[in-house]
């Protein structure tokens, strides 16, 4: 960076910080900085919800992966990466399912209620594994806009990026985070208009909407792979989540479904970046926005960071504020440590200072953002068969750990290369990923009903026996 870049992209990473810190509202008891409320105890209203849930989802890692996969496979990679964010109404739905049908406040409740205490402590290690990936993930893609891996200046911005939003998450908790999540909704969609209204009057716009193809080895896979895990992702994501339980369940249905479906569309129209560079000639070189900045001048670079910033921003806040909750609330009362009382402001912002360092680690390592996505959705693919069936039982503690550990078997399985090349599903770059989901699913599922069949066929052959 020159000195006059370098003084526009640090001053608004300064300002940026700055501000949110400002504007973010103090939390001034428990109840508003885990669970959102303002100071006279008001739930969040819907449109900052459905903005909430809009933004908080749209990690920077996530523009970033469907930019690539544009670059890789035109419209059928971004097709393919947008569609996880079909899961947002799934998600939502289950989850008025479950507050209607069982009363449960969280999904630690409903899961002990159902499958027992040890089910609920599986669930919290899934959980507090994809809250840790979340933090090195975003801070390393913002880094990404101001140097290399490995250099000074990609380090230090990352860091600063995580002091900024640790200071603002640490002042309000849940309820900062999601009225900061307002702002960076807006400054989002605002700035993802200015980097298209570049890209798209330099493509001809019916080659930008069709470029791609439909087969397995050209990202379909990938497309399968995510509607698959459709029913399975969005459960261990606390971000997503924690925020279905925050206000009245029709009010919490329509915001997930009116924010999925934004989402698919916010995450496919960023996606054309990628396109825009398959059809320019643009090395992507595992950052396509910033690839595609460059070459459009200082403006469009500067546009990238600042979608990247607010992205990151969003999911780094909430990241924050789930960890405080899982382990100042959800495991104490798991561990019977704790009942209904909320646990003070103090406990839940030493968490997150702790994982504001912890979480860094990996960025620093040098890992695969977008393994940090497909790799972790495969490992829960067992948590699909539970929520989906549930209705079948009322407690079954084995039906929820014959599905749940089978599916993280064979992600560890898939991740280390130990899966059979005979579960591959095609022949493309995703074909094993395609066909440990497929199979997975199938397993799984067979594991969740193996208890209920055999305690039917075990109460039949008591009655017959008494007859």
């Amino acid at each position: 960076m020159n000195f006059t870049e370098a003084s526009l992209f640090w001053g608004f990473l300064v300002v940026y910080g700055v501000v949110m810190y400002v504007l973010s509202p103090k939390s001034k008891n428990a109840n508003s900085f885990y669970k959102g409320a303002d100071d006279q105890g008001n739930p969040v209203g819907q449109w900052s919800l459905t903005a909430s849930i809009f933004i908080s989802w749209i990690f920077a890692k996530s523009v970033t992966n469907a930019a690539n996969l544009g670059a890789a496979y035109g419209v059928t990679g971004g097709l393919a990466y947008a569609s996880y964010w079909l899961s947002i109404p799934v998600a939502g739905y289950i989850i008025y399912l479950i507050r209607t049908q069982t009363g449960a406040r969280s999904l630690q409740d409903f899961l002990t209620s159902r499958f027992g205490r040890f089910a609920s402590l599986a669930f919290a290690a899934a959980i507090l594994i994809r809250l840790y990936n979340e933090v090195w993930s975003n801070t390393a893609v913002v880094g990404g806009y101001f140097g290399l891996p490995g250099e000074w200046e990609y380090y230090s911005a990352a860091m600063l990026f995580t002091v900024f939003t640790l200071a603002y998450s640490l002042k309000g908790g849940l309820r900062s985070s999601i009225f900061t999540d307002v702002i960076q909704a807006f400054v989002f969609v605002f700035f993802v208009g200015a980097v298209l209204f570049l890209i798209v009057p330099a493509n001809d716009t019916s080659a930008l909407l069709t470029n791609g193809e439909f087969r397995l080895n050209a990202g379909f896979d990938l497309l399968l792979v995510a509607l698959l895990q459709m029913f399975s992702y969005p459960f261990h994501d606390p971000v997503l989540t924690d925020r279905g339980f925050v206000n009245k369940e029709k009010t919490m249905l329509k915001s997930f479904v009116v924010a999925g479906l934004l989402g698919f569309v916010a995450v496919f129209i960023f996606s054309l970046v990628g396109v825009h560079a398959r059809l320019n000639g643009i090395e992507a070189m595992g950052n396509a926005p910033a690839a595609v900045g460059q070459s459009l001048g200082l403006a469009a670079l500067f546009f990238m960071s600042v979608v990247m910033m607010t992205s990151a921003g969003s999911t780094l806040d909430s990241t924050f504020s789930s960890l405080a909750k899982s382990l100042a609330m959800d495991l104490p009362r798991l561990a019977k440590r704790a009942k209904d009382r909320l646990p003070s402001v103090r406990v839940g912002a030493v968490i997150m200072i702790v994982f504001a360092f912890l979480g860094n680690l990996p960025m620093f390592a040098g890992t695969d953002i977008l393994k940090a996505t497909t790799i972790s959705g495969t490992m829960v693919m067992g948590l699909a068969p539970v929520f989906l069936f549930y209705g079948f039982t009322r407690w079954s503690p084995w039906s929820f750990h014959l599905s749940f550990w089978t599916g993280l078997g064979l992600g560890v399985l898939l991740a280390v290369g130990l899966v059979p090349s005979s579960w591959a599903i095609g022949d493309g770059k995703y074909a094993m990923l395609l066909g440990v989901n497929a199979y997975g699913f199938l397993v799984c599922t067979a594991g969740f009903f193996v208890p209920l069949v055999l305690r039917r066929l075990a109460g039949r052959s008591l009655a017959a026996g008494e007859a």
